[in-house]
């Protein structure tokens, strides 16, 4: 006689008279079938069964999580900033919705903004930062840029300002002083296609010839190159030109040259608030030629001075957010931006520039970042024939 099989004389021991019997085989198939059907169902719908839609657009962010995108690393001006506005933003929302920065670097802040306009969720939760160092990659359509400004919806923007200035030992006490010297002078920078550009269009503006040195790791140690007088011309943003500039401009060491301006309603250079009795670039032009500046170059530099300083950072959304939850994070930035606590509080981390999140704010930025085909050739060109920088 063959031996028991062990499994069998096991659960036939264990079976009692009270247990339910065993299911059929084809009641077992149905159920597994049903289970098969429920994880189908659950890997098409698990996000929306895990993670709900928001609901902002019911005039209330309760429960929700505000996410801010930050294509650049931890503790930089821009991350400072986005964290600062981003965790007031989130207080002043209805509802109070809870923070969360998240910094997506690498390329020069292309990679995370290429992220983001690839996957974020339009539903007024998921918002990008955008600064001059991700912006002039778009101003030159770089091959690795995938996004486009024009096409994404602007929350708010806060903007900045600068002011070259050079050392008098150079023999420098005015821009006259730039225009058709026999030595020549050098200028520090950190990259031509970044936040620097601007002022190298100034200089383009004004016909200087000034020699270039990139590879500076900041304004800071630009700053100090010139003091110790391996630089002749720098220019500083708002927030460093009080503790870097200011004590020179002071002492004799350095003159203030001009500013770069901001761009009024109608973009148009205008006199920036923060250095009222600096003239702007294109005072300064007039004053040295006595005539208007050259078209080609003055509307080139108004394209620049918008997107690296007057709207220098930014949020954005996704296409496709609801309108009311556009309008509800618009109209709450408005307000904390008029609150005076907030402006007395951010005053160092803002510059001293206002938020701006005006009712024509969209126009107005779709305006800035619509860059004209001419605007951009011009850039190239100056690019590749003073700096020998050949954008492919």
């Amino acid at each position: 006689m063959p031996a028991p099989d062990p499994d069998v004389s096991n659960a036939a021991a264990s079976t009692s008279p009270d247990d339910p019997p065993p299911p059929r085989r084809s009641t077992a198939a149905k159920v597994m079938a049903g289970f098969a059907v429920l994880a189908v169902v659950g890997s098409v719908l698990g996000g929306d069964l895990l993670n709900p839609p928001a609901s902002t657009a019911d005039g209330d962010y309760d429960g929700e999580t505000l996410e801010l995108l930050i294509p650049l690393a931890e503790g930089g001006g821009t991350d400072t900033w986005a964290r600062y506005v981003g965790t007031e933003l989130s207080h002043t929302l209805p509802g109070e919705p809870g923070f969360a920065p998240v910094n997506d670097e690498g390329g020069e802040g292309i990679a995370g903004t290429n992220h983001f306009v690839s996957s974020a969720r339009p539903d007024g939760t998921e918002i990008l930062v955008s600064t001059a160092t991700s912006v002039v990659p778009y101003l030159l359509e770089l091959p690795a840029v995938k996004y486009d400004f024009t096409e994404l919806v602007p929350i708010l923007a806060n903007g900045t300002g600068a002011v070259v200035y050079a050392r008098t030992a150079a023999g420098v006490r005015s821009v006259a002083d730039l225009v058709e010297r026999s030595d020549e002078l050098t200028f520090g920078g950190i990259a031509a296609t970044g936040l620097d550009l601007t002022t190298l269009v100034a200089f383009d503006l004004l016909d200087l010839d000034l020699e270039a040195v990139f590879g500076f790791e900041g304004r800071g140690p630009v700053n100090l190159a010139l003091q110790r007088g391996e630089i002749d011309v720098d220019y500083q943003t708002t927030s460093s030109y009080g503790p870097a500039v200011e004590p020179l401009v002071e002492d004799g060491s350095a003159v203030a040259l001009f500013s770069l301006g901001q761009l009024d309603t109608d973009g148009h250079v205008v006199r920036d608030p923060n250095f009222a009795d600096i003239p702007t670039v294109v005072e300064v032009y007039r004053e040295v030629y006595g005539a208007e500046p050259d078209p080609e170059k003055l509307a080139a530099y108004e394209a620049l001075l918008g997107l690296t300083y007057t709207y220098q950072k930014a949020l954005w959304v996704p296409p496709g957010t609801p309108e009311e939850a556009v309008e509800l994070l618009r109209e709450t930035s408005a307000e904390l931006g008029a609150d005076p606590a907030f402006q007395e509080a951010a005053a160092e981390v803002l510059g001293g520039y206002p938020i701006d999140a005006a009712g024509d704010l969209e126009q107005r930025i779709d305006e800035a970042y619509a860059v004209d085909d001419e605007v951009r050739e011009y850039v190239r060109d100056l690019l590749s024939s003073s700096y020998d920088i050949t954008i492919d």
